[in-house]
């Protein structure tokens, strides 16, 4: 009775140290950690977590396409139990997609899109975001020559945004009454390249600019510096809600800046990737919906709504804890609330 006693025991806790020992890892691929927001996400990402006991693991690709698949696979052979790939590029990524499900370890497709059945899709109405974003510019300058600054051509929310923007614009540009003078991708989303890229437009059309539709805030940043340059302010858009595009519309050289927040979208790919892990299925997971990509890849997707900021309701993000009143109102004298 006593060795079946020791017995009964052992296997208890040889059954029971497995599960201390072996916490769910979740792996997050970076595209690019350099830009602000990311940390943000990052934050939210490792809160979830924290919360359901699982372990972050993490790699920046430094915006290399090629450093991206060596990532993932090292996220791999750490022992990730799920994967959160923000793509560098939506197609170089397909070698990184393979290796995983080769694995069987779930991915999430963060903030963009992955055309890929076996990759949960979690992000932000990107073509509402590009709606909000000529609307506003729109607003302020109804007329006159337009410039497209996108975002970069491998990553497909570019033309999701451009697509979105359009709609809006569209009939104002058929009938002459907004002339679009230039349009440009942006490599890598890199404020570096959008300022070139604006400065050449600018040369190109003497200065002859009124409204700029920027894609993002990054973007924005580096178009206002090309304004600036030339002693300009026109209507400006981006999006993301970075601390330097809420100054600039505080400071009035940005009119927008759709805000997607993303303390919801990390905790949200932390809380759902967990789930991966555990088993459930894609179309399991609440708030889970069907969507084709647009090469017609059937995927299952959740998009989250985005809020678009202007000097109208700035208080906003500060009463939401996303930005102080003295980083918003950096610099700006009688500004709009709260920097008046």
């Amino acid at each position: 009775m006593r060795k079946s006693f020791l017995t009964t025991a052992v296997l208890a806790v040889g059954l029971s140290f497995p599960l201390v020992a072996n916490a769910l890892k979740v792996g997050v691929s970076w595209s690019n950690f350099q830009e602000e927001r990311w940390k943000t996400d990052e934050a939210a990402i490792k809160g979830a977590l924290k919360s359901a006991g699982a372990d972050y693991i993490s790699t920046d690709a430094q915006s290399s396409s090629a450093k991206q698949i060596t990532d993932v696979e090292s996220l791999i052979s750490q022992g990730a139990n799920a994967l959160i790939i923000l793509a560098q590029d939506n197609k170089a990524i397909a070698p990184a997609m393979k290796a995983a499900a080769d694995a069987g370890i779930p991915v999430i497709a963060y903030d963009r899109l992955i055309s890929d059945p076996r990759a949960f899709y979690l992000t932000f109405d990107n073509m509402e975001v590009g709606r909000m974003q000529a609307a506003e510019v729109l607003a302020a300058m109804p007329h006159g020559n337009y410039v497209f600054i996108k975002g970069s051509p491998t990553d497909p929310n570019a033309d999701f945004l451009r697509e979105g923007q359009q709609q809006v614009l569209e009939p104002f540009i058929d009938s002459g009454e907004i002339k679009v003078v230039g349009e440009q991708y942006t490599d890598g989303w890199l404020p570096a390249n959008a300022q070139k890229n604006m400065e050449q437009i600018l040369t190109a059309n003497n200065n002859k600019v009124d409204a700029v539709v920027a894609s993002n805030d990054g973007t924005a940043g580096g178009v206002a510096a090309a304004l600036a340059a030339q002693g300009m302010v026109v209507p400006l858009s981006g999006q993301d809600g970075d601390h330097a595009a809420l100054n600039r519309v505080a400071l009035g050289t940005q009119t927008v800046s759709v805000w997607k927040d993303s303390r919801v979208l990390g905790r949200k790919a932390g809380e759902i990737a967990v789930e991966l892990a555990k088993g459930t299925k894609m179309d399991q997971i609440k708030g889970a919906t069907k969507w084709n990509s647009p090469d017609g890849t059937a995927m299952t997707a959740e998009f989250l709504t985005p809020q678009a900021i202007t000097k109208h309701n700035l208080d906003v993000v500060v009463k939401a804890g996303w930005i102080t009143k003295a980083e918003l109102c950096q610099g700006v004298k009688n500004g709009p609330a709260p920097c008046n």
